[in-house]
């Protein structure tokens, strides 16, 4: 049995993810609606799908089964919402909210309405991550992880901002770092079996000067570019993630990379090299964790897309990752984030349609993204530690 779907969001990276979900066997008809018709339509024109809403009222009032949200980061929460009060099952893009309270209503709305939440969280799927899930319990146990998301303003984010926010773009490229923390977190949740209980997070003011990162510019209120956050978690234990705008680093070769500490064995990444370590020496597993490319960069399909950003849009899934589970029809498609793509898709589509839960589902999502919720508030706080609340495990 197939359900419909309503894109909401046709930017530079709905494309991608309503390609799947068209290929997708138990996906039927997909339609799509933005703030900008006309980006609608092309999107429903170049993948032949079944049509447009004007709006995400209308979308929303319609007898569709389920959406799937691409909007900018900070409207995640209020739609999300909506979608749940009108019945619809959701899949949304990272973050899940900016806010405590937004996640909180999320949390409350699947519990209540039993309907299906999944967040499109890539580093779930990360190569480094499903390897180390997958030895966990070589680990032994595990006191330290860092996570870091280290993306350059300057390699695709100054394009893509002009391209969703228009003439007023610098009010909104200011977006708080930690405010876009799941890349980070989740890479390192989605290993371990716990959650943060306490963060202090300390921020570095941007020093470019061109207006981007400028308290009276940013809709924000915020001047930080770079973050860093220390974690406790629960059952004891460390976490540290950095999420950085500002840096001399090659964020096209990998912008998320994972250090794990155990007392028997441990794990880290560089730029170029993953390794695997316990007390004897060291195994060399770059190659194990390697997304080949499933499309060219050059593509017709990416001429919409910064050339800085294009890495994130064509990588192939890697040798640690199982295709065993997905749909035939997504042999060969286009992929992304390091062979995420489609993995993510498959997720929300058999959650939707067993009625299980996925693994990155509210509850899950929640402990990916409130970390960085209050983490951007201890930082405004000059380091102060602070609780962060947890929504429990959801479901059994």
């Amino acid at each position: 049995m197939t359900f419909s779907l309503g894109i909401v969001g046709a930017g530079q990276f709905a494309g991608s993810f309503s390609k799947l979900f068209q290929l997708h066997p138990d996906v039927g008809d997909i339609h799509v609606t933005d703030l900008r018709p006309e980006r609608a339509r092309a999107l429903v024109d170049a993948q032949g799908l079944a049509g447009t809403f004007p709006d995400v009222e209308r979308m929303l009032d319609s007898p569709l089964d389920a959406v799937a949200v691409f909007t900018q980061r900070w409207t995640h929460g209020p739609l999300v919402a909506a979608a749940l009060d009108a019945g619809k099952h959701v899949y949304s893009a990272v973050p899940m909210a900016i806010t405590v309270e937004e996640v909180a209503a999320i949390v409350d709305r699947v519990r209540r309405t039993g309907l299906t939440y999944v967040m499109g969280e890539t580093s779930h799927y990360n190569p480094a991550v499903v390897y180390v899930r997958q030895r966990l319990a070589e680990l032994g146990q595990v006191f330290y992880a860092e996570g870091d998301y280290v993306h350059d303003m300057d390699l695709g984010f100054y394009d893509a901002y002009r391209f969703s926010g228009g003439e007023g773009w610098k009010s909104t490229a200011s977006y708080p770092p930690m405010l876009y923390p799941t890349h980070a977190v989740g890479g390192v949740l989605g290993v371990l079996p716990t959650h943060a209980t306490s963060v202090s997070c300390i921020g570095t003011p941007d020093r470019r000067g061109d207006g981007v990162f400028d308290r009276e510019v940013s809709r924000f209120d915020n001047d930080v570019s770079n973050a860093t956050a220390l974690f406790e978690l629960a059952g004891g234990g460390s976490m540290r993630t950095n999420e950085f705008r500002r840096v001399g680093y090659p964020s096209h070769l990998k912008e998320s990379r994972f250090r794990f500490f155990g007392t028997e064995a441990s794990f880290e990444q560089t730029v170029s090299q993953s390794v695997w370590m316990d007390k004897q020496g060291f195994t060399d597993v770059t190659d194990l964790l390697e997304a080949r490319p499933s499309l060219a960069e050059d593509d017709p399909s990416l001429a919409g897309v910064s050339p800085a950003l294009r890495a994130a849009f064509v990588s192939g899934t890697a040798p640690v990752h199982d295709r065993s589970r997905l749909p035939d029809s997504f042999t060969g498609a286009p992929n992304g984030h390091e062979g995420a793509h489609h993995f993510l898709v498959d997720d929300f589509v058999r959650a939707v349609t067993t009625r299980t839960p996925a693994p990155v589902d509210a509850w899950t999502a929640a402990r990916y993204t409130l970390p960085g919720i209050v983490a951007h508030e201890s930082m405004r706080r000059g380091g102060e530690r602070l609780p962060i609340p947890d929504h429990g495990d959801g479901p059994a």
